[in-house]
């Protein structure tokens, strides 16, 4: 297989690595049926064309494909990709592909190509989100939508705790590093939008929640964290250092038994908000 197009400017990002570094199909395992409701509000219908910018493995995408949109994923992680397009041929689904690349530089991909661009907890992570924002705007038609799920900085729910807590035993990020919880704020999105040409009208958001759904109990689903995901896996690694790690571990376990919701204590089921941006083009 050649290298996409996109590789160059991939490799410049600087999370490629981080999310190379673990496997998060791990954890997106617990994430399908929210992705699949969350698409099934989205009012997908068969023919369009629906871009998913940070699409790992498919939680959103592969499901807008089942709906018949024309689907293309990006993500900067090969490993994604390839899992992704497993996932893909497994299902013996013919209007969908995933492909390498960067939100920041959507290379290869024309002006206003889809109606529907998608990015659910992914673009948000990128450097550079002018650019990110810029780039959504871009590549969807006049008329249409982007859709971004984005985690929010100081909520009390899972996610943002585990990136809040897992900030505090690691270095400090280097400077000009921009928080990705920055997407999370409604004030820094309609910015970013409007420097994409966007007016504040077109722009509206929703509370919504994303739930994980484990079949295995939370400090089962922690050690998926430590393990798969790289955030968390850099944390363990600064705190191993540190000798904290042990500390790391009792936060994290502590959160999760407090958040998760099921009565079974061989599963977890964790509810998470996020912001939910919808974009008029």
């Amino acid at each position: 297989m050649s290298e996409p197009a996109t590789t160059q400017s991939a490799t410049a990002n600087p999370n490629k690595a981080l999310w190379e570094k673990g496997d998060f199909t791990r954890l997106a395992v617990t994430m399908r049926e929210s992705g699949t409701a969350l698409v099934d509000k989205l009012g997908i219908i068969p023919g369009i064309d629906v871009l998913d910018v940070g699409c790992g493995d498919g939680t959103t995408a592969i499901p807008a494909a089942r709906l018949g949109a024309k689907v293309l994923g990006v993500d900067i992680a090969r490993n994604l990709v390839e899992a992704g397009n497993k996932r893909i041929q497994e299902e013996g689904l013919t209007n969908i592909s995933i492909r390498e690349g960067d939100a920041t530089n959507l290379e290869g991909i024309a002006d206003a190509s889809f109606d529907m661009v998608v990015s659910m907890f992914g673009a948000m992570f990128a450097p550079k989100p002018f650019d990110v924002a810029g780039e959504l705007v871009r590549v969807t038609r006049p008329g249409g939508r982007i859709v971004m799920g984005n985690w929010i900085p100081g909520d009390p729910t899972l996610v943002a705790q585990i990136l809040k807590i897992s900030s505090a035993y690691t270095p400090p990020p280097p400077e000009g590093f921009v928080s990705p919880m920055l997407w999370g704020v409604e004030s820094h999105v309609t910015e970013r939008f409007g420097k994409a040409g966007i007016p504040p009208g077109d722009i509206s958001f929703e509370r919504d929640t994303y739930t994980f759904n484990a079949p295995f109990p939370p400090a089962s689903f922690v050690e998926r964290f430590r393990q798969y995901y790289g955030p968390t896996m850099n944390a363990f690694d600064a705190a191993a250092k540190d000798g904290k790690a042990a500390d790391l571990q009792q936060e994290l376990e502590a959160l999760f038994m407090r958040e998760n919701t099921s009565k079974d204590p061989e599963k977890t089921t964790i509810p998470a908000t996020y912001l939910r941006v919808t974009v008029k083009r």
